[in-house]
């Protein structure tokens, strides 16, 4: 199995209290860590706008994130989860990521996704097309970036988009052009996307039973397209609560709710460190252990993780260098 980690980036309010001057010292810092680690990656996410609400607190752009760990890390490969297709020209994307590539030299992956959160699509003049739509933009904008990244130039006259010989120059200095994860679960057209183009998936946020059901509906459609099931990496990804006892986890989410109750309200706070408590990354080093070997034993071979207290203390991430990813790797 195969570890990455979040750095925190504003999005899910896990930089407030920070002052704006002081937050890329702290992301560079956790950034720095995971690279001096045992971390594989390090992931920021592709939003504009705080969740669970809206709210004026910071979120920092992903792919200016990208350059930028380029060029303080040495090691650790950088990663999105994942980038949303509508939120820039396609061609366009191809040319940023292919120039943080040549930065970070050859340590970028692209996460990609249709996107989902309508307030913030709205907000910056996308628009909110159906899902079909924005599933047709993913399709076309996977086909421009892989012809970009292999040949240099670009030609697509689609239904979303029309690019003409558009130059994307250096290339990558990937050889095969950058990794693809293509993320979502949706059985019908997603995942059928992740058999024709993906080296690896983003599915199942952890659970088991999901996790188990969508690898096999990707089976069936890399049988149909003509493509090896086995190549494609699996993935997830886990809100991380993790303590000696499971009191000090407990701790840990008392220690978030606390923090995100002034910005999102107490609801939404609970319903947030609900959502961690029931993660398979929940609990004592030895239950995470076992909870996340399972989903190994079914074919997850990568595992993203976010410590929502990252940015304030590192403790919980140093617990689990130390006694998660030595038994799972």
């Amino acid at each position: 199995m195969r570890f990455g980690m979040f750095v925190p980036q504003g999005w899910r309010h896990d930089l407030v209290g920070i002052d704006p001057a002081d937050q890329w010292q702290a992301m560079k810092g956790l950034a720095q860590h995971a690279d001096a680690g045992p971390w594989e990656s390090i992931w920021v996410y592709d939003h504009f706008h705080t969740v669970p609400v809206p709210t004026d607190q910071a979120t920092h752009e992903a792919w200016t994130l990208m350059s930028a760990f380029g060029a303080v890390t040495e090691r650790v490969r950088l990663g999105q989860m994942c980038t949303c297709m509508s939120y820039r020209n396609p061609v366009y994307l191809a040319k940023v990521a292919a120039t943080c590539d040549i930065v970070s030299g050859g340590r970028i992956e692209m996460g990609i996704g249709a996107g989902w959160y309508e307030h913030e699509w709205r907000a910056y003049g996308y628009g909110f097309p159906s899902a079909p739509e924005r599933l047709r933009m993913l399709d076309e904008g996977v086909q421009i970036m892989r012809q970009a990244w292999t040949e240099g130039i670009a030609t697509l006259d689609g239904k979303q988009y029309q690019v003409s010989d558009a130059i994307v120059r250096p290339l990558p200095l990937q050889e095969g052009g950058i990794p693809l994860w293509i993320a979502g679960g949706g059985e019908k057209v997603t995942l059928k996307i992740v058999a024709k183009y993906g080296q690896y998936a983003n599915i199942g946020g952890g659970d088991a039973e999901v996790f188990a059901h969508k690898s096999e509906v990707l089976r069936k459609h890399c049988d149909t397209v003509g493509t090896d099931f086995d190549a494609i990496v699996r993935s997830s990804n886990f809100n991380v609560a993790i303590g000696s006892s499971e009191a000090e986890a407990e701790q840990r989410l008392a220690t978030l709710k606390a923090r995100l109750e002034p910005y999102v309200g107490a609801e939404r706070a609970e319903s947030n460190a609900e959502s961690y408590r029931s993660s398979a990354a929940f609990g004592t080093p030895e239950q995470v252990v076992e909870k996340l070997g399972k989903l190994r034993d079914l074919g997850m071979g990568y595992g993203i993780f976010n410590f929502p207290e990252a940015a304030y203390d590192r403790s919980g991430i140093e617990l689990f260098e130390r006694e998660v990813i030595p038994a799972l790797s």
